[in-house]
């Protein structure tokens, strides 16, 4: 039907009030004119042009009267286009403590003196510990192969995979190419682990001291973090009553570092153990980060956690980053142990999905996997582990012997801690004022361990090559004895 002039449309359908009056020359069919009518439940007027091919025009001067009252009328229109372009919640919720305190450092090193830096956690900084022939070989064969250069699946190779579990499987804690998957460094299974385990306003339980990319990924992800003590008297053992005291019904995930950054520890069997069964009488599920597994000096053992119990889920998640040391080479993976299937399918399947956002990592590594695994000679890790003992040691006694410091003995991995007894080095309130003038005097960097949400301590890497361990410990003990001062009531200390 064709409109003339204003036209009413009146309440035909039942329960409808109102009346609608159309301007201007168009046509409009009845079915839509009663589903204008239904959808907004009053009078209206609109004044509009229609376009040649019959539809409704596209900017509608529209006069709505509901229950006797009249609004303005008025055009409706798309939103203004301007630029409003803001940082995600996300990004806006990351934060790395250490980025956070090492670049807001003001101070300037020594222009006399080298800097030597101890507060770097990769092995190839100095040169000194390269991967073994093999390692490199392997890599150099995949790539003249030509056969890894393409997409695969994001949980990596079928082949790649059967390796992996190969490797790690015993019959404590048996493995299947289908309970490993491959990722972009360790850093990024921590990631896909919180991911699927945890929601925002859940909350996971960390280790202090602890590594900070745990709170750096929880946090960023809405995750919160509950933080349980390690005990330095007792060589950074969990306090086991504390731990159980912070979970609640919102407790998801509990994260066990060993052996440890940034403490060097590695836990014995009986207290693993220990740690099992608060997991299985709060029915927590682990996520162990083993990256330092088999990184243990040859008075301690390393005990994978999945080989100790059958009944609580546990993802471990490792790499080639340190025992092979290659962390550029970015090769991680998740080894999911869930005996009694308490995961079931839907963490697996979650785990794949998660892993789908970037497609896996660097397929040349996981087309030199076998070689790297299989070939590479028991020597190399010898003399790796050896090199680290001789260097803690080394380490550990020189610092043991200064005034106002108290280092706790590594056991394995790359790191010692060390306590700063802040009583006699009053002019400086806390371990960052201490490691940064130490910096600024003597030219030796190390973490201050407000990094790892543990002050007054700071942290030692001992990868460095024996001549500069030496060189810093000796710097160290010259700045020391520079700004100690007796306590009130310890004269006698001072005299020794």
């Amino acid at each position: 039907m064709r409109v003339s002039g204003p036209t009413p449309i009146c309440g035909t359908i039942s329960g409808i009030r109102g009346c609608m009056r159309i301007h201007h020359h168009y046509h409009l069919s009845k079915n839509l004119g009663n589903f204008l009518v239904w959808l907004l439940g009053g009078c209206f007027s609109f004044t509009g042009k229609m376009q040649d091919h019959g539809s409704l025009p596209s900017v509608l001067d529209v006069h709505v009267n509901i229950a006797g009252r009249s609004s303005v009328q008025g055009k409706v229109k798309s939103r203004k286009a301007r630029w409003s372009v803001r940082p995600s919640d996300m990004s806006n919720k990351t934060f790395n403590p250490i980025r956070a305190i090492v670049d807001n450092m003001k101070v300037k090193p020594n222009p006399n003196k080298t800097m030597i830096a101890l507060s770097i956690g990769d092995p190839t900084v100095f040169g000194n510990l390269p991967t073994d022939p093999e390692v490199t070989q392997a890599m150099k064969d995949a790539l003249d192969s030509g056969k890894f250069n393409g997409y695969v699946p994001s949980i990596g190779y079928l082949s790649s995979r059967e390796e992996v579990a190969s490797y790690y499987h015993c019959p404590e804690a048996p493995l299947e190419a289908k309970d490993v998957i491959l990722t972009s460094g360790c850093s990024q299974a921590i990631e896909l682990c919180l991911a699927v385990l945890a929601n925002p306003g859940q909350n996971i339980l960390v280790p202090r001291p602890g590594f900070s990319l745990y709170r750096t990924l929880a946090e960023s992800m809405g995750i919160e973090v509950k933080l349980y003590n390690l005990l330095p008297e007792k060589n950074w053992e969990i306090d086991l009553k504390q731990l159980e005291s912070l979970i609640d019904e919102k407790t998801v995930c509990l994260i066990v570092n060993n052996p440890s950054n940034p403490c060097g520890s590695v836990f014995s069997r009986r207290h693993l153990q220990k740690i099992l069964a608060v997991a299985a009488r709060q029915c927590v599920p682990i996520l162990a980060d083993e990256i330092y597994g088999d990184m243990v000096f040859s008075d301690s053992k390393f005990e994978p956690l999945a080989t100790l119990s059958s009944n609580v889920p546990i993802l471990s998640c490792g790499g080639l980053a340190k025992r092979w040391l290659v962390p550029g080479w970015r090769m991680g993976w998740i080894l999911i142990h869930d005996r009694r299937d308490i995961f079931g399918s839907e963490i697996r399947d979650g785990l794949t999905k998660l892993s789908q956002r970037i497609l896996g990592p660097c397929t040349l590594v996981q087309g030199a996997l076998k070689s790297i695994l299989c070939r590479t000679p028991r020597e190399f890790y010898h003399n790796t582990l050896s090199f680290l003992k001789s260097n803690a040691d080394l380490c550990y006694g020189a610092l043991a012997a200064i005034p106002g410091l108290r280092p706790i003995r590594p056991s394995g991995a790359m790191y010692l801690m060390v306590g700063i007894e802040m009583e006699h080095f009053p002019e400086f309130e806390n371990d960052v004022e201490f490691t940064e003038q130490l910096v600024a005097e003597q030219s030796v960097h190390c973490l201050p361990a407000t990094c790892f949400e543990y002050p007054n301590f700071f942290r030692v890497v001992i990868t460095v090559p024996e001549v500069m361990m030496l060189e810093a410990c000796s710097r160290i003990q010259e700045f020391c004895e520079q700004h100690y001062h007796c306590a009130e009531g310890s004269q006698e200390e001072c005299d020794k």
